[in-house]
């Protein structure tokens, strides 16, 4: 490999430990890489329940348009080449996730959210809440998602939309909450 001078990748794999007492690090994992000498990476794991969780690692800067089962917790950092992504919990996301997913993923234009738990955030007051907008965003998959989600990218005093056109969703629960 000594002719090759510049590796990117991009790994997810799920973590399942035989135990509920082991948690490995992000540290840990990115150790792992520490001897590469093609450039820098970063690490982003999620604990999905007591011997669970879905670890990425990547090189940086990321080159590749696709991120998959994100959670609340990812890196402070830009991903502007992600044009896919989906974003995966078993705690809910509230109106601050989302403005972090707008800020940190510029580009996007397929979004796909899974999470059954409600919002707890008080965004009804619309003086408390900035209005989040996804200015590329064409599709949205909130099929597996709880309702206040569905009111969160719906109702235009939380989440401006202005290039959506596919939208996947429950329809009894768009119905309901678009009251029509």
């Amino acid at each position: 490999m000594s002719q090759l001078h510049t590796f990117n990748f991009y790994i997810s794999t799920e973590i399942r430990f035989n135990h509920t007492g082991f948690r490995i690090s992000s540290d840990d994992i990115q150790q792992t890489f520490s001897n590469i000498k093609y450039g820098r990476t970063a690490c982003i794991l999620n604990y999905i329940g007591p011997t669970e969780s879905i670890c990425h690692v990547y090189s940086l800067p990321l080159a590749f348009t696709r991120l998959e089962n994100i959670s609340t917790h990812f890196p402070f950092i830009v991903f502007d080449t992600v044009t896919h992504l989906s974003a995966f919990d078993f705690v809910s996301f509230e109106h601050e996730f989302f403005m972090r997913i707008s800020q940190a993923f510029p580009l996007l234009k397929h979004f796909t959210v899974r999470n059954r738990h409600m919002q707890h955030g008080n965004c009804d007051d619309n003086s408390l809440c900035l209005v989040i907008e996804f200015t590329y965003l064409i599709s949205l998959n909130i099929m597996y998602a709880e309702k206040s989600y569905i009111e969160q990218f719906l109702l235009e005093t939380k989440t401006r939309l202005p290039c959506l056109t596919h939208l996947k969703g429950d329809y009894r629960e768009l119905k309901y909450v678009t009251m029509n």
